[in-house]
């Protein structure tokens, strides 16, 4: 029996199969059992900050912090723990966009990559009478995958629709864990994505805007508090009462701001530009003004940021 099949035949007894599990290991495991393996892992940093200068509109704190934080891990050969990122704001402001980004210009096959793993609690974790068989195959899928390769990426949409107390199975993968047969879970990423602290951080950045604070202005200190609180007090959120947030396991907690009516028009200009159509004023005029902005009375930021710029297009051209 050769070395690949006898590793195979190993996995249920190093606890890596996933009996039951919605998900199934993929190909690759000649990177399994060696610490220095970077597998499909071929990070383009230049390409990531120019498109995040380029296209992703109207979030300064995004780009410093997710330029800074991806930059100084990646360029780490012995990172002290994974990267945890977690991504908070309003529909529409840009999360899904930029998680596509980051798997993109970190990973070859970008979303075809087999070291990519996404998780929705609507699709794999859809009942609450189910929890405890999510953890077991939770914990076995990530166990499983970082042994096979340490530079996986995993991310976990909706965090504020996933059952709470869920996500905490992970905790011993998000640390400055040792190395596990041969392979070093401090290579990983872990990003989340969820709209908890949206409202906190569009109210916060009214005020500010009330008060006369350029929204430019806006630093993390002015809504990282508040964000924390809002998620981990919430019982309806994934991170309610979190050990991930009370052991501060995230180390880049990214607020996506709302975005004012000249942020729309740059997303409808780009839109049209992705669709080989010319840039028209009015069609970019009367599509920023179909979206709903809040509050009522002074209209000042968009109600569901750039999310149906693409869908309003058509009625106006």
């Amino acid at each position: 029996m050769g070395r690949g099949r006898v590793l195979l035949a190993l996995l249920p007894l190093l606890g890596l199969a996933c009996p039951g599990a919605p998900w199934e290991l993929g190909a690759g495991w000649q990177c399994s059992f060696s610490a220095s393996c970077e597998c499909d892992f071929r990070p383009d940093l230049p390409g990531l900050e120019c498109d995040l200068a380029l296209n992703l509109v109207g979030q300064h704190l995004v780009r410093q912090l997710v330029v800074k934080g991806v930059r100084e891990f990646v360029l780490s050969h012995a990172p002290v723990k994974p990267l945890v990122m977690s991504f908070h704001g309003w529909t529409g402001t840009g999360k899904t966009y930029v998680s596509s980004l980051l798997i993109r210009y970190l990973f070859r096959a970008g979303l075809r990559s087999p070291y990519v793993h996404q998780f929705s609690p609507v699709v794999h974790f859809p009942h609450a009478e189910h929890i405890e068989q999510y953890k077991n195959d939770l914990k076995n899928w990530i166990h499983g995958n970082l042994t096979r390769c340490g530079r996986s990426l995993f991310l976990f949409d909706e965090m504020d629709k996933m059952h709470p107390g869920l996500i905490d199975v992970i905790i011993p993968f998000l640390g400055p864990s040792w190395v596990v047969y041969g392979t070093n879970y401090r290579k990983a990423i872990f990003i989340f994505i969820s709209n908890a602290g949206g409202e906190q951080i569009n109210q916060i950045t009214l005020d500010l805007w009330r008060i006369r604070k350029d929204r430019e202005e806006i630093i993390l200190q002015d809504l990282e508090a508040s964000i924390l609180e809002a998620v981990f007090e919430n019982p309806r959120n994934g991170f309610w009462k979190s050990g991930i947030i009370e052991q501060h396991l995230i180390d880049l907690l990214v607020p996506f701001l709302p975005l004012k009516q000249h942020h729309v028009k740059q997303c409808v200009a780009n839109e049209l530009a992705s669709q080989g159509l010319q840039a028209q004023p009015d069609v970019i005029q009367a599509v920023s003004e179909s979206i709903p902005y809040f509050p009522e009375e002074e209209k000042v930021f968009s109600s569901t940021g750039c999310k149906m710029v693409a869908s309003r297009i058509p009625f106006f051209l």
